[in-house]
């Protein structure tokens, strides 16, 4: 399989290349005549003879009358090189992939594919991985070909699909591929946007599914980020899909300048916006270890501190108003000794007015926070930082107001829609995951008309859609991974400041770090040096996927295919590298065996006992926990309105009176309680990890109303008193008894009869009196626990090779004994047909039983996409939801839909009470689900996700017709995550109103879909 690859920019043997190029290296393309494309000739021909001449014109006519030529006249500029090398592969019928940086062109490519596919009179599909980018890349085609000739297929909306071109999400195509949809007719061109994306943990397998099952004759184009293993990707295109061409190149169009923004000099200066990279260093090519500018070296030796923090008040330097700023900057901050607390981080108003004085915005500022993105729109608006003039605050306002007009009045106070129109109208914008869609697509809109100046951004921005800047700031090198904080990756850097530069507009593009105390100059010049990241699949096989292959090609075929994933084609060639690593610790362990050896006995045994009792120790403290907490949950159960409640540790270590016993949560019960600063809270088995102690009793009043803080103060005062008098009460007690309050417990372990015995083993144990016994120790130590690093990759190494194939079997088995897969009879035509049969599946065992097919059950299950699959089909066949009337059954779809951006300890409220049909409902989806999670445990699967409550009560309120208020009201669910979240619910309602077997729950789920699609739901087209 023929392949190329160009590459651009990295220094390697060179030749000269069209102008703005810059070098390339490697193989490059085999031009006819040889002539590069765009070469006009003139100089470049002096030297050649009237033969090579003649060669040469005769090369641009048939460039110029070929498809790619009318496509260059099309579009009106000049081509790149890399652009040229991937565009003549694809009219030469080949695959391609091309990795490029953001904003270098390689859309050029994908569009060169669709005005190929109807010059042909055939289909070209433009697939993207999120809707944004499905709606701006369907605005682009509409205004080159026209609206007849471009479709829009995404999970909301439906334009012209049958159109020769059509831009849809990745998914769409997916499930057209499984369906045998008539849409694929003529398909001739696939445009695989953002094809990195494959990497995501959640939705990269879908990219894989559509690149395995697309028709043979379907040409495919591969769009990617600059990823340092482009050419064993194009290796995996080439052996699923033919002939590829690889295209990479990593020349920025718009040259990248990479800044710090340091820290005032003066306590109320402003921020100084100096280079990261030494004057003779070229920032286009640093090379390795480029020296660091000595100004900024400088400066963060000079460690003065600011008069302030991030968020403090507006003390400092107002540059627009000429003048220090009244405020709360005060002094700076001294130590216990009198030395300066260190340097202070730049204010971020103040940064974005260094931007504005140095004619660098727009800008996009990322912060890695929803919060401190809209913290920083605030801090602008407070420090009355203005960015426009009166006529483009005009014009913000008018597309303010047009886009306002299509939200119900209702809900805008809810929304925040007078802050944010102010802020917009001053040029300041945030932009993230929990802003309303149409708040968004506005900011998106007015930035890229050159409106707002600067959007605060969280990093999901650097996935979205087209918004270039002139630059790009990034707050701090840390990020929050959901875990734990971590450093920002070289792939990651880049894939976030590659925003940075419009091509057309900007001669150089601005990177800017600001500092942040303890910041390493050489740490983020190496970070901006290296501009590549690997690509790895994250491809699993699912249930959904699992039945769409034995139904189309047989569960045998289907292990075939499951086996030409990217996902086992990594896995196979990681084998290699984990091989020398196991033979490398072999020869590790024969040293530390020798080194451990002793002339007393056996020391390997003597370490063995020794695990042995850490181990049974360690059982016995979680045997301990368990019964702790039994104890616990029975102390809770016993709890009852007005007992005063000691709570020795915890997060709510002190004092509560119980004010409801509550209705019980899944983890326990969960009582409301009053503390004793008067707040009312939920009280959880986790709050009391040491249990309880009921101290005595208060009255509560009939009518006490624990929404008054009057009230509430109230009976907080007499809890104290309560606690007082139990503690008085309790120390007098004591004192006469002569006993402490404080009671001890014999350890589990002092009586277990088994540790016992193993401790007297260890004791007679000949090596336990040799005096080099912790030595020896320590190597035993080393030994065992290199060992288990041995087994591990043993178990790797033997559990790669076919590791997704027997994913798959797994899966199949669980789907047979739930019944979605059955069995053929044994007389099945074409079962011991050896060319039919893969050798996995020779065995007399499988041959006996016949092959598998899909059940009825399982066709249904075919047409459910939901990530819990086979926990949603479960739910729909047990009928757990049949008896939901609309409201109810988008609330417990929603379950299985949501997951909570964090722990919430809190009790859901379910509507109808803890005795309705859908508290019922959800009793029943999560034992459902914990027969699931058994069966998968069982299979050695994944086990599916708990079903999360924490959306009920939103949804059902807004299913019922409930406004934006009452519904977002005491929650900390933000407007724009609570539409996101009920677009994901519709689109699951939606494949049950399709694929659900039981008729009324196919007419439930379409009422709840109409009840769900209003207000500002209907009015988000994300």
């Amino acid at each position: 399989m023929a392949r190329e690859r160009t590459t651009t920019g990295d220094g390697s043997t060179t030749r000269k290349t069209p102008a703005g190029t810059g070098t390339r290296t490697g193989t490059t393309s085999n031009r006819t005549g040889g002539t590069p494309s765009g070469t006009a000739g003139g100089t470049a021909e002096v030297d050649l003879s009237p033969a090579q001449r003649y060669a040469a014109a005769q090369a641009r006519a048939r460039a110029e009358a070929s498809e790619l030529g009318a496509f260059r006249r099309l579009v009106g500029f000049e081509l790149d090189a890399f652009q040229v090398d991937a565009c003549e592969a694809l009219e030469a019928g080949r695959g391609v992939l091309v990795a490029a940086p953001t904003g270098a062109g390689k859309t050029i490519v994908g569009e060169f594919a669709v005005h190929l596919a109807l010059g042909a009179g055939r289909k070209a599909f433009y697939t993207t991985p999120i809707k944004a980018l499905s709606n701006q890349k369907y605005a682009d085609l509409v205004r080159r070909y026209g609206p007849d000739d471009v479709g829009l297929l995404t999970g909301d909306s439906s334009v012209n699909s049958d159109a020769p071109v059509v831009v849809m999400t990745t998914e769409v195509l997916r499930n057209m591929l499984y369906a045998g949809s008539s849409a694929l007719d003529g398909l001739g061109y696939v445009v695989m946007d953002e094809v990195h994306y494959l990497a995501d943990r959640f939705r990269g397998p879908v990219w894989e599914e559509v690149i395995i099952h697309l028709p043979d004759d379907v040409q495919l184009v591969s769009l990617s980020a600059t990823v340092s293993n482009a050419e064993e990707f194009g290796d995996w295109l080439a052996m699923v899909r033919g002939d590829t061409a690889v295209v990479v190149s990593e020349h920025r169009p718009v040259p990248l300048g990479q800044h710090v923004a340091a820290a005032p000099a003066e306590p109320r200066g402003a921020p100084r916006l100096l280079d990261l990279y030494a004057h003779d260093v070229d920032p286009t090519d640093p090379g390795t270890n480029p020296p660091i500018s000595p100004d900024l070296l400088d400066a963060l030796r000079s460690a003065r501190p600011d008069s302030r923090d991030q968020r403090g008040g507006r003390g400092g330097y107002d540059r627009r108003r000429g003048g220090p700023r009244r405020g709360r900057g005060g002094p700076p901050s001294r130590g216990p000794r009198g030395e300066s607390l260190g340097r202070r981080a730049p204010l971020r108003w103040a940064v974005v007015d260094t931007l504005a004085e140095a004619r660098l915005l727009p800008a996009i500022y990322f912060i890695f926070s929803r919060a401190g993105c809209e913290g920083a729109v605030t801090q602008c608006l407070t420090a009355g930082l203005r960015l426009t003039s009166p006529a483009e605050q005009a014009e913000i306002r008018a597309a303010v107001d047009a886009r306002a007009a299509t939200l119900p009045p209702e809900d805008l106070d809810v929304l925040g829609f007078s802050t944010w129109a102010n802020a917009l109208e001053r040029g300041v914008a945030a932009h993230h995951a929990g802003m309303l869609p149409i708040f968004k697509e506005t900011v998106e809109d007015l930035f890229s008309r050159g409106l707002v100046k600067v959007v605060f951004a969280t990093e999901t921005l650097a996935l979205g859609i087209n918004m270039p800047a002139r630059s790009v700031v990034l707050e701090k090198l840390v990020k929050w991974n959901g875990t734990t904080h971590v450093d920002l990756t070289p792939g990651e850097y880049t894939q976030l400041t590659g925003r940075a530069g419009r091509r057309g507009i900007d001669v150089e593009g601005h990177a800017v770090v600001v500092e942040q105390p303890g910041l390493d100059p050489v740490a983020l010049a190496g970070l901006a040096s290296k501009r590549l990241y690997p690509l790895r699949s994250s491809f699993a096989p699912t249930y959904n996927m699992a039945v769409n292959l034995v139904e189309q090609v047989g569960r045998d075929r289907a292990r075939d295919v499951l086996e030409t994933s990217f996902a086992q084609f990594q896995a196979d060639r990681g084998v290699v590298g984990l091989a020398k690593q196991a033979q490398a610790h072999a020869e590790a362990l024969d040293g530390y065996a020798q080194a451990m050896r002793c002339d007393r006995g056996d020391f390997a045994g003597y370490a063995r006992l020794r695990q042995a009792i850490g181990a049974r120790e360690k059982d016995l403290s979680r045997t301990a926990h368990k019964a702790r907490r039994a104890e616990t949950v029975a102390a809770f159960d016993a709890l009852r309105p007005g007992d005063v409640v000691e709570v020795p540790t915890g997060r709510r270590a002190g004092h509560v009176l119980v004010l409801a016993t509550g209705d019980g949560g899944f983890d326990g019960p969960r009582p409301t309680v009053l503390t004793t600063d008067a707040q009312v809270k939920k009280l959880t088995v986790a709050d009391a990890p040491a249990g309880i102690e009921t101290l005595t009793r208060v009255r509560i009043p009939a009518r006490f109303n624990p929404r008054t803080p009057r009230e509430r103060a109230g009976l907080a005062g007499t809890l104290r008193e309560a606690v007082h008098d139990a503690h008085d009460t309790r120390e007098r007690d004591a004192g006469r008894a002569g006993t402490s309050r404080r009671r001890t417990q014999r350890s589990s372990a002092h009586d277990d009869r088994e540790l016992a015995r193993l401790r007297t083993a260890l004791r007679e144990h000949p090596c336990h009196q040799c005096p080099e016994r912790e030595d020896h120790a320590r190597w035993a130590e080393r030994w065992t626990k290199l060992s288990a690093e041995h087994a591990a990759i043993v178990r790797r190494v033997e559990g790669r090779t076919g590791s997704i194939a027997r994913t798959f079997d797994r899966i199949c088995d669980v789907l047979e004994t739930l019944h979605y897969l059955e069995r053929e009879p044994a007389s099945t035509p074409g079962l011991h047909d050896p060319e039919l049969q893969s050798p996995a599946l020779q065995s007399p065992e499988l041959q006996s039983q016949g092959a598998l097919r899909v059940s009825d059950d399982g066709r249904w299950l075919r047409r459910l996409y939901a990530e819990n699959d086979l926990l949603l089909a479960e739910c729909l066949r047990r009928g757990a939801w049949d008896e939901l009337d609309p409201a109810g059954l988008a609330a417990a779809v929603s379950t299985i839909v949501y997951s909570a951006r964090r722990d919430d300890p809190s009790d859901p409220h379910v509507p109808g009470g803890p005795h309705g049909p859908l508290a019922r409902a959800l009793d029943q989806t999560v034992r459902v689900w914990s027969d699931v999670e058994d069966l998968e445990v069982a299979h050695r699967l994944d086990p599916t996700a708990q079903p999360d409550l924490g959306l009920v009560s939103a949804v059902h309120r807004w299913a019922t017709g409930r406004s934006l208020d009452h519904v977002l009201r005491g929650s900390e669910l933000a407007a724009g995550d609570f539409v996101r979240w009920c677009k994901q619910v519709i689109d699951v309602l939606d494949q049950l109103a399709k694929a659900a077997p039981d008729a009324r729950t196919r007419s439930t789920a379409r009422k709840a879909i109409d009840a769900l699609h209003r207000g500002v739901v209907a009015y988000s087209s994300l």
